[in-house]
């Protein structure tokens, strides 16, 4: 039987055109990420800048958090990087990955329609947003797929002191998908979704949606980066999934995530060297 690896590595080069020479290709390495950093464009800016330095190519598995991490414990990707830093932690501690490092940050923001049926344009305050929100029973759209961002999401209802998973209905719709199609659900319905600022910057179906509420300290966003064990399977490329951590947290790879801005705004801030994040 096909090693499952294997089948994803070929799927994913077939499907961006380089066939069968790109599997063969030794320099190479699987990143299982959450989808902000491709939704928001970011990969597309810093990895051939990466492969320019180093000859390595990098195929992305694009999925939430969660999902993220659990390819890395099938040992289906080489490194992990994702932001929820308290699974990234477990994962670690568990022994599938083997040391965390911290890479970048920015911010959630909440997106809603410039109407404003909530009425919290303006403000600083999510967790009064959010009451609002389910006061009035406007449209609200969450990814529903265990990645970081609906987790933060699920982190906020809480702080609200509000039981979303009871006291749901149907102004609550669950998509299971990530920040593109949850974005997309959103501009169609006119309602109102957590999105990571990234994502946000750089989607271009935006309808009648605009940032209503940002600034809140609890909309901290934190990326970290993650070796899989190669204890835990032996076939992951040790050296070079390395490489690609040491590049992103060096002052190269830093500065490559610093300059990446659409219309003159920054998307991610770099701060590999701040303790504790």
């Amino acid at each position: 039987m096909l090693n499952r690896r294997f089948v994803l590595a070929a799927a994913l080069v077939l499907s961006t055109g380089f066939g069968s020479t790109a599997i063969a290709q030794e320099k190479s390495i699987i990143v299982s990420s959450t989808t902000s950093t491709t939704d928001s464009g970011l990969f597309n800016h810093i990895l051939p800048l990466f492969k320019a330095k180093t000859g390595i190519e990098v195929k992305v598995v694009s999925q939430g958090t969660g999902q993220a991490l659990d390819t890395g414990r099938r040992g289906d990707s080489d490194v992990v990087f994702v932001h929820a830093r308290s699974q990234e932690e477990k994962f670690v501690a568990e022994g599938f990955g083997v040391k965390r490092y911290p890479v970048m940050y920015n911010d959630f923001v909440l997106i809603g329609p410039k109407s404003d049926p909530a009425g919290v344009k303006g403000t600083k305050d999510i967790v009064a947003a959010l009451k609002a929100i389910k006061a009035k029973a406007v449209p609200f759209i969450s990814r529903g797929d265990k990645s970081g961002t609906h987790s933060a999401e699920l982190n906020l209802w809480k702080a609200t002191a509000i039981d979303i998973a009871a006291d749901k209905g149907p102004w609550y719709k669950e998509i299971g998908q990530g920040m593109g199609a949850a974005l997309n659900t959103a501009s169609a319905s006119n309602a109102y979704v957590l999105s990571d600022r990234g994502s946000w910057l750089n989607f271009k179906n935006r309808g009648e949606l605009d940032i209503v509420v940002a600034g809140d300290q609890k909309m901290f966003n934190q990326y970290g980066v993650i070796l899989v064990n190669p204890a835990k399977h032996a076939h992951v490329k040790k050296d070079l999934g390395q490489a690609f951590i040491d590049w992103l947290v060096s002052p190269e790879g830093q500065k490559a995530i610093n300059d990446y801005k659409i219309n003159g705004e920054q998307l991610f801030f770099p701060n590999a060297t701040v303790p504790g994040v």
